[in-house]
């Protein structure tokens, strides 16, 4: 994980896979100013490394976490995140990560596909009142359960998911900019292996066919992206002043512009998020055989 100024989502996100069976953490630090240098650095279970460096120029933070990747990651399943996920999947709360790396490895399966599902409040984005360890789904229940396209990539024959409320809120014009939202998160890695573009794609391309192409369906999970917090507006308003998260920043001055208005996006198309089963039976995941 690649961290900045995340002392308020980092207790819950941590907990949230250490319950999973997540055993140790590799983090990276750019230039925080808050107080999570200091709490990671007390954690038994995390290791920190920290850098003043360009975010975008470190290809987004993927050059630090593929050199660690390599180091330490080599034979071991690593689950790479950003600290506004929260990896779920099918029976996520009953079988830990091992038992679901187990099944990858029984079905020769070196990697798990997901879906980035953005979630956001009923009202505002700036509203309510969240403290360090909260759980973020105590404010965020609503979700986009359609507006999704697919395709696949030729190029390196990754999945290229685009829709849910970021296109429909801040996209609706201009749909091929709309983020991505498909990645493949963990990984049984190997020194060899490198992400291309955060993690949505992977050398080699066999990595990325984490999809059926005989009309049944693999199994995958979801990650739950919990941006849409309070204090939304004010980070907004520093990465578009940054300009570290874009590699044209400037296209994107209009989305930051409508994050700091403080919109609702809760609309008719919102479906509440109630669990695994419902995304399982909305098609956003699949237990794949898993039963």
């Amino acid at each position: 994980m690649c961290i900045r100024n995340e002392a308020q989502r980092l207790p819950f996100v941590l907990d949230h896979h250490r319950r999973m069976g997540v055993r140790h953490f590799l983090i990276v630090d750019n230039g925080s100013t808050d107080d999570s240098s200091a709490w990671l650095a007390a954690q038994a279970d995390v290791s920190v490394w920290q850098t003043r460096a360009s975010y975008k120029a470190s290809r987004f933070g993927m050059d630090w976490l593929g050199w660690l990747l390599m180091r330490y990651g080599h034979g071991h399943w690593c689950l790479t995140l950003d600290a506004d996920e929260l990896l779920v999947y099918p029976h996520w709360q009953t079988r830990p990560l091992p038992a679901l790396t187990e099944w990858l490895d029984r079905q020769g399966a070196p990697a798990l596909g997901v879906l980035t599902l953005d979630l956001y409040p009923a009202g505002s984005v700036s509203q309510g009142d969240y403290q360090a360890g909260d759980d973020p789904l105590t404010l965020l229940h609503w979700f986009d359960s359609g507006n999704y396209q697919v395709q696949v990539q030729p190029k390196m024959g990754n999945l290229w998911i685009q829709g849910g409320v970021r296109a429909r809120a801040f996209f609706a014009e201009t749909p091929r900019r709309a983020p991505t939202l498909n990645k493949i998160p963990l990984v049984r890695w190997h020194w060899r292996y490198a992400y291309v573009n955060s993690t949505h794609a992977l050398l080699p391309p066999r990595l990325n066919r984490v999809y059926a192409t005989d009309g049944g369906m693999l199994t995958s999970g979801v990650l739950l992206h919990t941006k849409f917090l309070p204090g939304i507006i004010d980070r907004s308003a520093e990465e578009k002043a940054r300009g570290e998260h874009f590699a044209d920043a400037s296209q994107y001055s209009g989305y930051y512009d409508r994050l700091t208005a403080d919109p609702v996006m809760r609309s008719p198309a919102s479906t509440k998020y109630t669990g695994w089963r419902q995304l399982e039976a909305l098609g956003l995941m699949s237990r794949g055989g898993w039963v």
